[in-house]
Order: structure tokens, then C-alpha cells, then sequence
């Protein structure tokens, strides 16, 4: 009876994919998965950096094994990993996903020096006035005027967007760029709905709102779109 492999090696034009065996113990795993990349390296080309995304599928790695996955493939001749996916996760990681990914939902006037905080996307119903602030961890979507500041992506997510039913504001921020008081507030009496975002230039946009239709296709997860 053939032995069944616990580590299968294909390669990829963005380099190489590691499946792993997720019924093996980790030490066989390991062992395994060291000849096989031992001899591979005997064949590779070695002017090159090769990346490689490990699936560990039905497995759950702690911080430490994943860290001896990470040192058993460094160790190998022009291997850099780039990805350990795996198809589980904690309790608390989970709760972390859906806390961010969690609309929070206020209806109040932001005052002057007050700071209201999400985790994940907010929706303000309500204004923030000269001197108050928003900060989310994903998008912020206000109904109503913006005249404070607001901070999108404070944890780094530059796909985030601000959205607000009137676009007056002293300071926008998204992830860790910063537009400070734009031109564009000092004299914007449009009626419509604007939003900000990030440009391909890593600038900060304010435009229509119609344009994230196209520009962040993913906020279609919300109830009818935009």
C-alpha cells in the first residue's frame, strides 16, 4: 500500500504552494515537509528569491509552530515565505473579525473636543462640528455635515472610505494619509453626497459618491448598495 504524502509541492507563477497534511502529527509534518524541500532546492535555480504560501487547511498553528514553519522553510536556499493560510481560528480571532468587520451605528452631534471611536465601519447619524472627531477602523459614513475631522483605516486599511452628506471638513485622514484642511471644504455648497478616498497616487480624493460604485466594489456587502 502506497504511503499517503503529507506535504505536496506545486509550483506557480508567483512561486511555490506547500499543502500540508492536517491529519498528520505536526513533528511528521515537519520532517516531512524539511526532505522534501531539501531535495528541491537541489534543483532550483538559486539567483532568484522563490515565495511560498503554505495551506495548512484543517489545522490550527499556534504562534510558535507557525514560527517553526517559518524557520524550516527560511532555512532553504532562495525560500521566502509569504503566507501561512490556515482554515481555522480562535474564538477570540473570530470575535476580532467580526468586531471589524461590525457597522457601528450612532445618532448624536459630535461636539468640539468630543471623539467618537469604532472598531470596524461607522455610521454616524448626526454631524461633527468644528473640533470633534471620528475614528474608525474601517469606513465612516456620516449622515450629515462633516466640519470636524475623521480618520478611516486608523489600523492601516487604505481601501477605507469617508462618506458624508455634506463634505466640510477641517482634517481627513485614511490610514496614514492626511489631508489637511482641503480647498475643496472652503467652498463646497454641493447638495450631493461626497466621499474620500485614497487615489493610485496614494493621495487623498474627495469626489462624488457615485465613483465608489466602481472605486470600492466591495461596499456592495451593504443592503442594496450605494
Amino acid at each position: 500500500m502506497k504511503k499517503r504524502q503529507n506535504v505536496t509541492i506545486k509550483g506557480t507563477k508567483e512561486g511555490l504552494v506547500l499543502h500540508l497534511d492536517d491529519t498528520c502529527s505536526f513533528e511528521e509534518l515537519k520532517k516531512e515537509l524539511d526532505q522534501k524541500l531539501s531535495a528541491n532546492s537541489r534543483i532550483e535555480d538559486d539567483r532568484h528569491y522563490i515565495y511560498v504560501k503554505v495551506n495548512v487547511g484543517n489545522r490550527y498553528l499556534s504562534i510558535e509552530q507557525r514560527e517553526e514553519l517559518n524557520n524550516l522553510i527560511r532555512e532553504k536556499k532562495n525560500l521566502m515565505v509569504d503566507d501561512i493560510v490556515s482554515n481555522v481560528i480562535t474564538l477570540e480571532e473570530a470575535e476580532q473579525v467580526r468586531t471589524a468587520n461590525e457597522v457601528k451605528t450612532v445618532s448624536k452631534i459630535i461636539r468640539s473636543g468630543q471623539v467618537l471611536e469604532a472598531p470596524g465601519d461607522l455610521l454616524l447619524i448626526g454631524d461633527v462640528n468644528p473640533g470633534g472627531t471620528v475614528i474608525a477602523g474601517g469606513n465612516i459614513f456620516i449622515m450629515g455635515t462633516l466640519k470636524g475631522m475623521a480618520h478611516a483605516g486608523c489600523f492601516g486599511n487604505e481601501e477605507a472610505v469617508i462618506v458624508a452628506s455634506s463634505m466640510k471638513p477641517s482634517q481627513l485622514r485614511i490610514s496614514e494619509q492626511i489631508d489637511h484642511a482641503p480647498d475643496h471644504a472652503e467652498n463646497n455648497e454641493s447638495r450631493e453626497m461626497e466621499c474620500a478616498y485614497i487615489d493610485e497616487n496614494r493621495k487623498i480624493i474627495v469626489d462624488r459618491l457615485q465613483v465608489l460604485v466602481h472605486l470600492r466594489p466591495n461596499l456592495n456587502r451593504f443592503e442594496g448598495g450605494l
